[in-house]
């Protein structure tokens, strides 16, 4: 049997393709895929020439979401027909990180392992994992939720935890990509009245549907004063940068209000800030938040479950295997709403 799966070839070029059949090693599951997203941390690997022909045959996807139905020697956490998450990290198994589900901040280098980078990703008809990284699903989330839990949906989630989101604030969102967006639905599901800030009008459509209080049009960089105006002149309690951009960091900065919270999500690039103004004077409490542990993406997934969170309406695009290399065309030249890959038709 050989599993169908996408390979990146480089310069913004993709196909379907033939891989070789797998077998789960000791402690680890094979996954039949349901369901694997698309994510905007795949596009730098999805546009850069690879390092050499054998980079291009490790499968993308770091959002896979499946059934397990079959496990290697010594699997003992997870059973044949469980529905579960994939959390895309792998390390040594031993460190305190990795004991509290944080694979991620694994210090042992050689021991560190990426699902979709480093490692066979979810974008194949199935995958091998070590039992660690699954992660079970509540029976109410779909597997297209699932997929987008895997990254994007729980990195919003936990954003919003550290930044103590309630109905107490109002919470500023920039950036209405498929983070943002689900920053402004969980957002809004936890109380806060949201802004959403993004200078493409389907995007804030979107948002408008997802639940903001209110859309901005960030075109005209007037995003600080009209967040102000919408706020007596002090701004947001709480903003949550999803762009990663230098201008919406700053601006996340200057829109929240003194005594404020801001939370930078969006990765990559660079930003300066004026300590003085932008954070001492103003009493910001400035966070960073990257991804979430195994507990945390079983945690998002419940609370999608238990509070009915229609995350299911921010999937526009779901595509078969054989349609993927197109669907990266469309994703990667920024058409709104989250993507992805399903099997289930």
């Amino acid at each position: 049997m050989t599993i169908r799966g996408i390979r990146f070839l480089g310069e913004s070029q993709s196909e379907t393709t033939d891989f070789p059949d797998l077998e789960p090693g000791p402690n680890e599951v094979l996954v039949k895929l349901r369901s694997s997203g698309l994510c905007g941390s795949d596009l730098r690997r999805y546009r850069e020439q690879p390092s050499d022909e054998e980079a291009t045959w490790v499968r993308p996807g770091h959002e896979p979401c499946g059934e397990v139905v079959a496990l290697g020697p010594g699997v003992t956490q997870v059973a044949v027909g469980d529905r579960i998450m994939q959390h895309h990290y792998d390390g040594c198994l031993r460190c305190d990180y990795c004991r509290t589900g944080w694979q991620q901040l694994c210090p042992v280098q050689e021991k560190r392992g990426y699902y979709g980078g480093t490692r066979h990703g979810g974008h194949g008809d199935y995958m091998t994992a070590h039992e660690s990284t699954c992660v079970p699903m509540p029976d109410e989330v779909s597997f297209e939720e699932g997929a987008y839990l895997a990254c994007g949906a729980s990195t919003a989630f936990h954003a919003l935890k550290k930044l103590d989101v309630s109905g107490r604030d109002v919470l500023a969102v920039f950036g209405q990509g498929p983070v943002g967006l689900a920053a402004t639905m969980f957002g809004e599901a936890m109380g806060a009245r949201v802004i959403a800030v993004d200078v493409n009008s389907e995007r804030l459509a979107m948002a408008e549907d997802a639940g903001a209080w209110k859309a901005i049009d960030n075109s005209d960089g007037s995003a600080v004063e009209q967040i102000r105006d919408l706020t007596h002149g002090e701004g947001a309690d709480a903003t949550l940068e999803a762009a990663g951009l230098p201008v919406t960091r700053v601006a996340a900065a200057e829109a929240a209000r003194v005594f404020g919270r801001a939370c930078l999500v969006g990765e990559g690039g660079e930003v300066t800030y004026e300590p003085t103004p932008h954070i001492i004077h103003r009493h910001l409490t400035l966070i960073g938040s990257w991804t979430f542990s195994t507990f945390g993406l079983a945690e998002a997934a419940q609370f999608v479950a238990d509070r009915q969170v229609p995350l299911r309406s921010l999937i526009t695009e779901t595509c078969s295997i054989e349609e993927a290399p197109e669907a990266y065309i469309r994703f990667a030249a920024g058409t709104p709403g989250k993507f992805a890959i399903s099997w289930d038709g």
